[in-house]
């Protein structure tokens, strides 16, 4: 079965939502969600101030498209292509300046349990269940799950769960960091969805500075982050988000973040 023509994405409420996957494709990573992710990632501009991630189905995302391998003339081309199509969506979510919401419902296995792990914020319900799924198949990861999981569960905790493929339960993901927090199954989308219009009407500019000082800490001393932390506050001070903030505070009034985001 083609997948839809449909778009993939689109622009609410400030929110930029990605369908990561769709129940045409038994909730597998969509190609077109990523190819359509990639462009609007790079393009969303002063549109959007959040990211949501969801799967259109039962499913956040079961993984990738494993029949599609199956009946590949050169398994080891296709998948690589498709890895590194994945692999240039989860740069264009790591570049991106808006902070990233996960709705995850049902599995996240695989690419959608990689994909789960970029996220800033990660929703899930009593029914979710996360999976690294690949030695089930006999591959190795891909999108960046070796890289990520260690840094959120321990290099120890990381390599047990991907050579076992152990399924985290939702109260086990939460309390290892992998989920945020729980919601009702039914609500996941809805809450995630709220949380992502939130902050889309946050102080954009400063989320974006977190995201980069977070990211980048891996890398530094503590010297050094300190040195970059003074740097950013800094500049953060002379901004219109950082100027309205501090305004707002003195004047005892609600700041008016949506309207510099949207400026």
């Amino acid at each position: 079965m083609t997948e839809s023509v449909l778009s993939h994405v689109r622009i609410e409420d400030g929110v930029l939502r990605i369908a990561v996957a769709t129940a045409e494709r038994g909730t597998s990573l969509s190609p077109t969600g990523m190819t359509q992710g990639i462009e609007a990632l790079r393009t969303a501009g002063a549109d959007a101030g959040a990211v949501l991630l969801v799967g259109e189905g039962a499913n956040f995302c079961a993984g990738g498209d494993v029949r599609a391998f199956a009946t590949a003339p050169d398994r080891g081309e296709f998948v690589g292509d498709v890895a590194r199509l994945f692999h240039d969506f989860v740069r264009a979510l790591d570049a991106a300046r808006m902070p990233v919401v996960a709705a995850v419902q049902g599995w996240a296995a695989g690419a959608g349990m990689s994909i789960v792990l970029h996220a800033d914020i990660a929703l899930g319900g009593p029914s979710t269940k996360l999976r690294p799924a690949y030695p089930s198949i006999g591959f190795t990861p891909d999108g960046g799950m070796s890289w990520t999981l260690p840094r959120i569960v321990g290099v120890a905790r990381a390599r047990e769960i991907i050579l076992t493929d152990c399924v985290l339960n939702a109260d086990e993901a939460v309390r290892l960091g992998v989920l945020s927090r729980l919601v009702a199954d039914d609500e996941v989308q809805g809450e995630a969805m709220r949380v992502a219009r939130t902050l889309a009407n946050g102080p954009t500019a400063a989320y974006a500075g977190i995201r980069r000082l977070v990211a980048d800490s891996m890398g530094r001393s503590l010297s050094e982050q300190l040195d970059a932390e003074a740097d950013a506050i800094s500049a953060a001070a002379t901004t219109a988000t950082g100027i309205e903030g501090v305004d707002a505070f003195v004047e005892k009034r609600r700041p008016d973040f949506e309207s510099i985001h949207r400026g």
